[in-house]
């Protein structure tokens, strides 16, 4: 290949070497240029290069930074002011934007906020907000509504270039951002700094879609050298200078590294460029020289040494030539720069560019130019006197409205068909060369969530990262000379087996791990186009126990493991089912394409898209739960999202309930309550600080199980190992009256727990399971939530909450608690209260004496033998009645509008007249309750609420508990519970006696 050389002239003078910039307009008439080492900007007539250029001369300082609207309407310069202008081009009358400087220049008044000034009427448009350091890029969207502008600056910000309003801040880099670039399909804007970060931003809602960290050069604190990307014109591809001195193509929507352009540079890339028709790019190094590459064939084909380093190029938008700047601020055209045996760089130009989008519209199209078309002796440092400014309306004001809705939809709605602004998106073609439904345009212009495992991170090149990660261990994979290096790590070392590193030759992507083995899949690779699945078990009785499937033609897009069972859901919308030995049992047909999955035990589930999502950007998705040993369906519905927001984890907690966690940070349990809805435990508002994110691993029954990532970081690294860190699950109340917030929130919780246990005891006692320990915990959290209550009720009467007070006292489950809960009111001087509490109390004891009663004798009219079980009956309810009557403190009993629970071998903490516990502690699920700190309360009512003396007989019969408080009300299955406990009863007192 021949190595060419040109020469240069100078278009700004610089000492040292500076970051310049260049431009071509789009009717290829004008060369734009600047120079951070000199504050003028000069347009230079292309087709007359020797002419003198005109200069604008309205920066303070060098400039940084230039950017031409799509139609050349509108040119954008940034400065070491710290201050961005906008004019109007080619005519480039100054109606700008100032972040920096305060003074009256010519017909425009700059204050120290971004400005826009119209000036043919004089009007100041509006005023936003300021930059406090340098500008180094700026950036036009498709249809030059919206300007970014970044630098040394923390954030990025979007400016609505109609009325200079800003639209939104993103914050994310940690240094100076040195390049913006929206794609070309105005969804996303990708931005990168100088610690070769690159950031992925949604423009539709300002979140980070995608954060590479230092894939590019590290340049640090030298603002010589700039790093950049670019769009390929078609949107598809996103080019960034690798660490290699090569060009790295990442994927549009999964940023994922899909092919890199290797060759001849010997120092870092710092500046690249496609061709209009995205078939070439230009590469310029600090090795002083550009080279040419055809991207299709992955191959440089043309290159040019220069005598310093090219820091900016341009290609012609009309014709086969590339403009060029150096270092020292000499310009020139290169020429036929593609052979003439190759496609032009002007042919089959992506037709993605709307040609009726007028870009700034401050000024009207008919309106004649500002007298003084020269702005060159135009000089921010001259402060005269000047009057207040009116604001006038625009002669078009409805051309105006019309630009500012195409504003807002842009930024609200951001793949809204707009009439004025139509663009054709052609199928995209995968890599392998079939047509991939993850990149199927919507009609309603919002992407359907991608499949994801649950507990996995993305691939980053070089690194290792989590293919799974849960509460029991995680799966790690990095990529080593083609192959990748597997590895099963368990939290606990001492209990969980050793397994071996694994060297993985299929590329998987996906895994899934519990106690007994490992799970693994990847997509469809080779020249058959097949997907892989491997089940790997971590001990097994026979030889040869690992096992895997092929699917020619059909991707395996997520996989879950549970006992006894392997599932894949492929792309084909087809759950299969496998057994551990590798048995193919089931193969179902789902609704639609799959999100994720999770195994627990027996149970699978699924979650799928059911419909394309709204408008307003929220997912349609519907969950379903398998029984995988019996063959049903227990569980099916659909899954509530937060709007806007995406799955992000699923899973079964520890006790296995069914759990999810959105984008926006909310935590959703599954619960039988109301016949099956899901309940929000967790909301990462109430206590995220603004720098954190939470990566959920797993929960339970009052922990969630997450590691904290420094913002803008989304997802954890594999090393050095994370720490897991618990918070607390709590409901996301209300702000109450009370101020009792933590109170009422264990209310509920303890609520929920309940829950979860009457439907565990109501399955075991179908199967004809012993529920004894289930009923001890029900026994346990029930009595918890009975001390919640009577603190609950105690500040309701300090609130004068008195109907509040009632409603809380219902609720309270053992009649000891109630007989504490008149002495509580009684001691804070509410006697009305204790009053109305005493008649509820006296009601619900006649209530449960006439239903004590009514069940044995309904049971003896069909079945004669019953007589001893009534007479225990009739024993037990008179031992209760006398301890009404004679004794303060009353025995543990339960009333039948709550659950009861079986008998119990210990007794109740008694509690002496300082109303301390001579038990100290009990324990309930996830924690430990201190009961002399709960004995003391909030108020001197909770303190008297623990007075009691002992009563001997009521000490014995509270060492017995009634029946089964979730058994069914059939008397089929409710009487036999009960007499076993009446029976029970009896035989304690009778002990007690002797």
């Amino acid at each position: 290949m021949k190595i060419r050389t040109m020469k240069l002239r100078e278009a700004h003078t610089a000492a040292d070497d500076s970051v310049c910039s260049i431009l071509w307009a789009s009717d290829a008439g004008h060369i734009v240029t600047a120079s951070s080492s000199d504050n003028a900007i000069c347009i230079h007539d292309a087709s007359a290069p020797s002419n003198a250029p005109k200069y604008l001369r309205n920066h303070r300082e060098g400039v940084t930074a230039l950017a031409l609207s799509p139609n050349s309407t509108c040119l954008a310069s940034g400065s070491l002011d710290h201050s961005v202008k906008l004019y109007k081009f080619p005519e480039c009358e100054i109606f700008g934007v100032d972040l920096g400087f305060l003074g009256f220049v010519g017909d425009i008044w700059y204050t120290k906020k971004l400005g826009f000034w119209n000036l043919l009427g004089g009007d100041f448009e509006t005023n936003i907000t300021r930059f406090t350091l340098p500008i180094r890029a700026v950036a036009f969207n498709k249809s030059g509504t919206i300007l970014a502008a970044a630098g040394d600056d923390e954030g990025i910000k979007l400016v609505n270039t109609i009325d200079g309003t800003i639209a939104r801040v993103l914050k994310g880099h940690k240094g100076s951002v040195t390049s913006l670039a929206f794609d070309p399909k105005t969804e996303y804007l990708t931005s990168l700094d100088s610690n070769g970060t690159v950031i992925y931003w949604e423009l539709q809602s300002g979140s980070t879609l995608h954060v590479l960290k230092a894939i590019a050069p590290n340049n640090g604190t030298d603002v010589s050298v700039m790093n950049i990307l670019a769009w390929s014109p078609d949107g598809e591809l996103l080019a960034v200078p690798g660490l290699k001195n090569n060009v790295v193509l990442y994927d549009r929507d999964t940023a994922e590294k899909l092919f890199s352009l290797s060759g001849d540079h010997l120092q870092p890339i710092c500046f690249l460029s496609w061709s209009p028709n995205g078939k070439y790019i230009a590469t310029s190094g600090l090795d002083k020289q550009i080279l040419i590459w055809d991207v299709d064939k992955k191959q440089d084909i043309e290159r040019q040494k220069f005598s310093e380093c090219i820091t900016c190029m341009a290609w012609k938008p009309e014709g086969n030539a590339l403009a060029v700047i150096d270092v020292k601020g000499k310009y020139g055209v290169w020429e036929s720069v593609i052979p003439s045996t190759m496609k032009s760089p002007t042919e089959d130009i992506p037709g993605l560019y709307s040609k009726n989008s007028n870009g700034l519209l401050l000024f009207d199209e008919e309106e004649e130019p500002c007298a003084s078309g020269n702005l060159s002796d135009l000089n921010e440092d001259s402060h005269n006197d000047f009057e207040p400014l009116r604001r006038k309306r625009s002669r078009k004001h409805s051309s105006y409205d019309d630009e500012m809705e195409d504003v807002n939809d842009e930024l609200e709605t951001v793949s809204k068909v707009e009439t004025r602004k139509k663009a054709f998106y052609g199928h995209k073609e995968n890599l392998s060369g079939k047509s991939g439904s993850r990149n199927m345009m919507v009609t309603a212009g919002t992407k359907m969530q991608e499949p994801f495992q649950p507990g996995s991170t993305p691939a980053q090149p070089g690194k290792r990262h989590f293919l799974c990660y849960n509460m029991l261990g995680s799966v790690t994979t990095v990529e080593h000379e083609g192959s990748s290096h597997i590895e099963t790590d368990f939290h606990d070392t001492s209990s969980g087996p050793r397994v071996s590193a694994m060297t993985d030759y299929f590329g998987f992507t996906m895994a899934s791990l519990n106690e007994n083995g490992s799970v693994f899949a990847n997509p469809c690779k080779g020249d058959k186009n097949m997907s892989t699945l491997m089940y790997r078990p971590f001990s097994s009785w026979a030889n040869n126990s690992e096992w895997s499937m092929r699917f020619e033609g059909e991707e395996v897009r997520a996989i879950a493991l549970g006992s006894g069972w392997v599932a894949a859901i492929t792309n084909l919308n087809s759950l299969r089912i496998f057994t551990e030995g590798g048995l193919q049992r089931y193969i179902l047909s789902l609704d639609g394409p799959v999100v994720t999955a999770a195994g627990y035990k027996d149970e699978l589930a699924v979650v799928t898209h059911i419909s394309p999502p709204l408008p307003t950007n929220e997912q349609i998705l519907e969950f379903r739960v398998f029984n995988i040993s019996h063959g049903s369906q227990p569980l099916r519905g659909r899954l509530p999202l937060t709007p806007g927001s995406n799955l992000t984890w699923f899973g079964f907690s520890e006790e296995g309930q069914l759990s999810s966690f959105d984008s926006k940070g909310i935590l959703r349990v599954f619960t039988s309550q109301f016949g099956g809805t899901w309940l929000p435990l967790f909301s990462a508002s109430k206590i995220k600080k603004p720098e954190e994110n939470y990566w959920v691993a797993g929960l339970n029954a009052s922990k969630l199980f997450c590691i904290v990532c420094k913002s803008p970081e989304t997802f954890p690294q594999s090393t050095p190992k994370p720490v897991l860190t618990l918070l607390d699950l709590s409901f996301p109340l209300a702000a109450s009256d009370l101020g009792a917030d933590s109170l009422e929130n264990e209310f509920m919780m303890n609520n929920m727990h309940i829950s979860r246990i009457q439907r565990s005891i109501e399955e075991r006692e179908a199967s004809g399971l012993d529920c004894t320990l289930l009923d001890d915990e029900a026994f346990t959290v029930e009595t918890s939530l009975d001390r919640c209550i009577l603190r609950l009720i105690a500040s309701c009467c300090n609130s004068d909450k008195h109907v509040r007070a009632t409603e809380l006292f219902k609720l309270l489950s053992l009649e000891k608690s109630s007989r504490a809960a008149i002495k509580l009111v009684t001691a804070l001087k509410q006697p009305n209260l204790a009053e109305r509490f005493n008649n509820i109390l006296e009601e619900k004891l006649l209530s449960e004496k006439k239903e004590n009663i009514a069940l044995p004798d309904s049971k003896s009219n069909c079945n004669g033998s019953i007589k001893p079980e009534v007479a225990s009956t009739k024993f037990f309810t008179t031992e209760i009645n006398r301890a009404a009557e004679t004794a303060v403190a009353s025995p543990v009993h339960t009333f039948p509008s709550t659950s009861n629970t079986r008998a119990r071998n210990s007794e109740e903490p008694i509690k002496d007249r300082n109303g301390k516990s001579e038990e100290s502690k009990t324990t309930t699920p996830g924690r430990t309750i201190d009961l002399k700190a709960t004995g003391k309360g909030k108020a001197n009512g909770v303190h008297n609420a623990g007075e009691a003396t002992k009563a001997t007989k009521f000490d014995q019969l509270s060492s017995s508990r009634p029946s089964n408080p979730f058994a069914k009300s059939s008397s089929n299955q409710g009487s036999p519970s009960l007499f076993d406990s009446l029976k029970k009863a009896k035989k304690t007192d009778v002990k007690g006696k002797v």
